[in-house]
């Protein structure tokens, strides 16, 4: 691993202008004096991320080579890229910044767990890409600085363009993962997240040989020492529900499940700040002040106060924060073992339960189908919501294959006697279009009783489409609510809609041929 380090050390540290682990306020000042970024009222800096967005999935490789040829699960999700064009890109991009006047680096860590966090480096061709990676990673004590020796780099070159004809990419962009290497090499876009998520796709990829189970999930901790996990794709309420006044925050997007517990990936938070109020969302929204990085937010001219509803340049508009900037979270980002799980969907036809009570095998089930609704902005080309299935509830982010990550999931499970519970934080009253986003207060009044152990004995109805145990009554959610079809005028269209989505159940969890009976069983009851 040193020797990976030291090769990029030998090519890039030797750069006449390299900055290493800069403070805060030295990025801030470089970001405004090369024009990167303006100031907002807050002091928080606002970047805009020009044709890129959201992620870009189909630029997504990984190197297929004698180390990962046989554990990574090849497909759609990973595609594999000869090592020959690695090694012929990576060179073209090491010479790119070699050009550049100046480059940042950043030393740190992903997990917060010191018995199994992977020391990483981001280097950046931008001051604020440094900015973000400082915020959302690890930052070491000026002690385990000295001592740093980065086992996994991430090279970041935006304004670098990838030519698909020679260099075998998809387009001009490029995220491309070697882990015989140990090296991420991101070209071709200026949207933040991808150094974020690369580094996730990596922890998902080291730490499951470890016994340690990689999740794409926020979590927090109740006053009494009970952990709750929360389970979704990005836009689901991840952040926005782990951030509870009345509990403390671990972490809002990625986490490790060990022997001794649960523990954070990263240092901050990434958070979707579309529509964001600091009534609705309070901690999310004072926790953007000086140091934070806004994402393509559309300021007033001349306040510069942030316009969160303004979605002119995309709705993926975003907050990077250091978890710091959270008045209640744990420190260091360790807990103990979840005694509630919750899976979120934001469903966009409208038929699925607000809330309901999951059995072990509809767990298994629910996890390895990861439905939600990808929702606009998130990712390149995605202008409404589309139904998906993503396992795990985080598939672009597996290298390994769904079954291994569910396998862990089902033990631990057992092991811990952990409640599963599915919540729809998407729409009722109807489909997108015609129906309704599910009321925060609602969703958060639903989350609050099953945290507290209310729903595990509460009288349920079996909804006859799915499958699933609705609770009747909910302290704070009117009774209507809770039932999806009541909420609809239509009934025809009701019954259509939920009859069409637990055929795509069906037909999605058709792959996982080497499934349990038990677990294919917990799927809806309409078969068709």
């Amino acid at each position: 691993m040193k020797t990976v380090e030291m090769s990029i050390v030998k090519e890039l540290y030797s750069h006449k202008n390299i900055h290493q682990n800069l403070s805060v306020a030295k990025l801030v000042e470089k970001i405004l004096s090369h024009g990167e970024g303006i100031l907002t009222s807050t002091g928080a800096v606002r970047a805009t991320t020009g044709t890129y967005t959201g992620r870009s999935p189909e630029d997504k490789f990984i190197v297929k080579d004698e180390v990962s040829k046989d554990y990574i699960d090849w497909g759609k999700i990973n595609r594999p890229i000869k090592e020959e064009l690695f090694d012929n890109l990576y060179r073209k991009v090491i010479d790119y910044l070699n050009e550049k006047e100046e480059l940042y680096q950043f030393k740190g860590f992903a997990g917060s767990d010191e018995n199994y966090r992977l020391p990483i480096q981001v280097i950046n061709e931008y001051a604020w890409h440094n900015l973000f990676s400082r915020q959302l990673f690890i930052t070491p004590t000026e002690e385990e600085l000295q001592n740093h020796q980065a086992e996994f780099t991430v090279i970041s070159a935006p304004d670098f363009k990838a030519d698909p004809t020679v260099d075998g990419t998809h387009s001009e962009t490029f995220i491309l993962i070697s882990f015989k290497k140990r090296v991420v090499l991101i070209g071709g876009t200026e949207y933040a997240g991808e150094i974020k998520k690369s580094i996730f796709s990596v922890m998902n990829y080291l730490l499951p040989q470890r016994n340690v189970l990689s999740m794409h999930c926020s979590a927090n901790v109740g006053t009494e020492g009970d952990v709750a996990l929360f389970f979704g794709l990005s836009g689901t309420g991840k952040t926005t529900l782990s951030a509870d006044p009345y509990r403390r925050l671990i972490g809002d997007d990625e986490h490790g499940w060990s022997p001794n517990g649960v523990f954070n990936i990263e240092g901050g938070c990434y958070a979707k700040c579309i529509n964001l109020s600091e009534e609705k969302e309070p901690q999310i929204f004072n926790a953007i002040r000086y140091g934070s990085v806004l994402e393509n937010v559309v300021l007033d001219d001349d306040t510069r106060i942030a316009d969160f509803d303004d979605t002119s340049l995309t709705e993926n508009t975003r907050a990077a924060y250091p978890l710091e900037n959270i008045d209640n979270i744990v420190s260091p980002s360790v807990a103990g073992h979840p005694n509630t799980i919750i899976f979120l969907t934001a469903d966009a036809s409208g038929t699925l339960p607000p809330i309901s009570r999951l059995t072990k095998e509809q767990a298994m089930y629910h996890f390895l189908s990861g439905y939600t609704s990808k929702l606009a902005g998130t990712e390149r080309g995605v202008t409404k919501p589309q139904a998906t299935f993503s396992a795990c509830f985080g598939s672009p982010f597996l290298p390994l294959a769904p079954s291994k990550y569910a396998e862990m999931l089902g033990e631990k499970i057992d092991m811990y006697d952990s409640k599963v519970f599915l919540v729809n934080t998407g729409w009722t009253g109807g489909s997108y279009g015609t129906g309704s986003r599910m009321k925060l207060s609602y969703t958060r009044a639903m989350v609050h009783s099953a945290l507290e152990g209310e729903l595990n004995s509460v009288e349920t109805v079996t909804d006859e489409i799915f499958g699933l145990e609705i609770p009747l009554h909910v302290p704070g959610v009117p009774d209507d609510v809770l039932v999806p079809k009541n909420t609809w005028e239509d009934q025809a269209a009701y019954q259509e809609a939920a009859q069409s989505l637990a055929l795509k159940f069906h037909n999605n969890f058709d792959k996982f041929t080497l499934a349990s009976d038990e677990i294919k069983q917990a799927g809806p009851l309409f078969k068709g």
